[in-house]
Formats: C-alpha cells, sequence, structure tokens
C-alpha cells in the first residue's frame, strides 16, 4: 500500500498542472503500457521467497531477477524510440500523433525502473521469508517522503511534468532499492533447513512464467480498457477518472494481493483460523474503499488535497464505489493462489488470468457496440474479470490436490 501512495502523488501532482486532465490522460496511457512490461516482476519476490533458501540458490535467483529485468527492458526501448512503436501506441489507443508521442516520451524515461522494480521485488521476497515485514514497512515510508519530496521540488522548479514524474519514482524507488540490500545485508538470514541447493534456471522459469502471465494479464486489463475508452465520448476525462480510481483502488487491492505469501511462510495448518483472518481483512478493505467513495473523505483527499477537478472527483468517486468490492474478490482468488504456489502448481493461475482478460475485453467490445461503455461500465467490466479469475482459481486448486 506504501508503494501504491506513490502514484497518488502522482495524480495530485499533475492536478496542478496547467490542462490536469490531459496530463493525467497521458500518464495513464503510458502506464497502461508500461505496467504490462512491469507485471512481469510483480512475483519476483515470491520467487524469491520460495526458492532462495540457500547460498547457491539465492545466487541463481539473484541473476535470474536481473536478467529477466533486462530482457524486459528491449520492448520498451523499441516502443519508445522507434517510428513502429509510436505508431502501434497510436493504433492501439487510437490517439493522434503528437499524443502518442508524449507516451513514448515517458516509456523512454520509465525504462530504468524496470531494473530497480526487479531487484526490489527480490529484496521483498527475501525480508518477508525471514518475516523481517517491519523492515519493509519503515523504509517504504522513506520511500514516499523521498517520492514526494521530489515531486514537489520538481514542481516548484517548473519542470516539465514527465520529468516531475517519473524523475521522482526514479529516485524513490533507486534509493529504496539501495536501503533494502543495506538491510538484507545487515538483518538478513538464510533459512536455518537450507533447500533448493541445485535449482536450475529452467526450473526457475518454469515457476516463473505461469505466475508472471497472471501479472502481465492484470496489467493488460488497464490497457485493454482505455483502448475503448479513448474512443468513447468525453475520452480523456473518462480515461482521467478511470486512471484516478484505479490507482487509488490499488491501495486496498495491493493489501490483499499480499496474501500471495500467506501459505508460503506460515503453512497450511490450521486453516480455519487462517481462513477467519482473511475474511476480516477482505471485509475490512472493502468497508474502507466504500467509506471513501460513500462519505465526504473523497471530496477532502482529492479535492482540498489533490486538487482534482469537481467533474474528475465525480466520475473517479462513482468508479471506487464499484471497485470497492473488488478486495473481497482479491482476497478469495489469493486464499487459493498462495496454496496453488506453494503446490508449485501455477499453470492454473495463468490460464485464469487469460479468462480474466478476455471476460474484461468482450464486455467492453459488447458495451462499446452498443454505446454503454462508461466510466462506471468500465470498472464494472475490471471487476467482473476478477470475480472470473476467482472462479478459476477454485477449479484449478481442486484439480492440483487431485493430482498431488
Amino acid at each position: 500500500m506504501g508503494l501504491v501512495l506513490s502514484v497518488q502523488f502522482q495524480n495530485a501532482t499533475l492536478a496542478r498542472y496547467p490542462q490536469a486532465v490531459t496530463e493525467i490522460a497521458v500518464l495513464a496511457l503510458a502506464h497502461g503500457i508500461f505496467g504490462f512490461f512491469m507485471a512481469g516482476l510483480q512475483f519476483m519476490s515470491q520467487l524469491a521467497n520460495v526458492f532462495a533458501r540457500s547460498q547457491p540458490a539465492l545466487i541463481r535467483v539473484q541473476i535470474f531477477v536481473i536478467a529477466v529485468g533486462l530482457i524486459l527492458s528491449l520492448p520498451i526501448l523499441g516502443l519508445a524510440l522507434t517510428s513502429t512503436g509510436h505508431q502501434l501506441i497510436q493504433t492501439a489507443y487510437g490517439v493522434d500523433a503528437s499524443l502518442a508521442r508524449r507516451v513514448a516520451d515517458y516509456l523512454l524515461l520509465m525504462t530504468p525502473l524496470l531494473l530497480f522494480t526487479a531487484e526490489r521485488h527480490f529484496f521483498m521476497g527475501l525480508l518477508v521469508q525471514a518475516r523481517l515485514t517491519g523492515t519493509v514497512t519503515i523504509l517504504n515510508l522513506i520511500y514516499l517522503t523521498l517520492v514526494l519530496a521530489a515531486l514537489i521540488t520538481g514542481f516548484y522548479l517548473g519542470l516539465q511534468p514527465m520529468y516531475v514524474i517519473v524523475g521522482a519514482e526514479v529516485i524513490g524507488v533507486s534509493s529504496l532499492v539501495l536501503l533494502l540490500g543495506a538491510a538484507i545485508r545487515i538483518r538478513y538470514r538464510l533459512p536455518s533447513l537450507e533447500e533448493h541447493q541445485g535449482v536450475t534456471y529452467h526450473e526457475l522459469l518454469r515457476f516463473f512464467l505461469p505466475v508472471s502471465t497472471t501479472g502481465v494479464m492484470f496489467a493488460l486489463s488497464r490497457p485493454i480498457i482505455f483502448a475503448f475508452a479513448t474512443r468513447a465520448t468525453d475520452s480523456l476525462l473518462v480515461v482521467a477518472a478511470l486512471r484516478v480510481a484505479f490507482d487509488f483502488t490499488m491501495l486496498f487491492q495491493q493489501a490483499a494481493n499480499q496474501f500471495r505469501h500467506f501459505f508460503i511462510t506460515f503453512g497450511v495448518d490450521d486453516l480455519a483460523t487462517k481462513r477467519q483472518f482473511m475474511t476480516i481483512i477482505a471485509v475490512a478493505l472493502t468497508l474502507l474503499a466504500a467509506t471513501f467513495a460513500l462519505s465526504p473523505l473523497s471530496t477532502l483527499v482529492w479535492g482540498q488535497l489533490m486538487g482534482l477537478s469537481a467533474q474528475l472527483q465525480e466520475l473517479a468517486n462513482q468508479c471506487v464505489l464499484i471497485l470497492s468490492l473488488t478486495p473481497l474478490v482479491l482476497v478469495f482468488r489469493n486464499y487459493y493462489h498462495s496454496q496453488l504456489m506453494l503446490l508449485r502448481r501455477t499453470t492454473g493461475m495463468a490460464w485464469g488470468s487469460f479468462l480474466r482478460v478476455i471476460v474484461i475485453a468482450a464486455t467492453c467490445a459488447v458495451l462499446f457496440t452498443t454505446g454503454t461503455l462508461t466510466h462506471t461500465s468500465a470498472a464494472a467490466c475490471l471487476l467482473l474479470g476478477f470475480v472470473i479469475e476467482a472462479l478459476y482459481a477454485v477449479f484449478a486448486h481442486r484439480n492440483a490436490v487431485r493430482l498431488v
């Protein structure tokens, strides 16, 4: 949740620039593409948690993480630096050439974040494995402070929005990686029972590809929705509202997603107590999101603190009310995802994510064709995709248990 807060700071900064709606929409389109590749790194922490349990395994996982980060950087550079890449952006989103170039400029500046993020996930996985989550919290607070300070400084120096936004993120994440590395050296110890001394890169890849597909498919959800939304009425306003709502509800979704570590770290004994704990957290996150949408708190945060226009606030708030159900669905899904990773039967997660994207794309296409695609119906498409994925996770888990 701490990491997602930095995105709220970004939106608040852009809201203070002239033509704020356009600036937020351009960043939304750039993040939609960049997040597609960034999401491939999302499960690096789980990979480290599962496999980095001996010195040889830790070294192999570290090399694997760096290699994946470098490989994922190449297509981003292709989109950012070539005319073909610009044309692909223009075609995918249905925007003009000047807007596509602005998106490409963001992508070029964002590229180093891939390597920093890969290392961040790797180090965090080790700290979670050692149950040093308090250290993660402290370092995230330092990261947030640095990002906020960089955003404020860049804005008051009058720098261009993309340099302020991306520069602040680079400063924050690179500093966080250095601090995490220092924490690993000082506090981290390998498990007393060392495992996976002979782990191979092929074995790491076989585990990583299905789970990374889950993250990539999640990241693909936004660009698909944006691709239809940019062709709708008041497209930039709708995209900006969806960006604000999606980013805000990610605070609660990211909290729910930490349950993917749950059974890897704590095992599957005493399931009744663990299910009760997960239910309490799921309901609490859902109620918090709904309370924000239904109370004056949204006006305080988005209006007075972030400076969003009244129209943008209203549309984003309506989306948040729909998406407030997402944490409930995600905790239910992650109950099964965590056990699938523990069983090393992650293929079912990949198929579930494919199904989610297909449902989102098909639903958006129907709504667009019938002229009923709005900011709220687009948000409902995302929620429906998660529901379908969660139901498939139940099916995949039952099959995995039967095979074991």
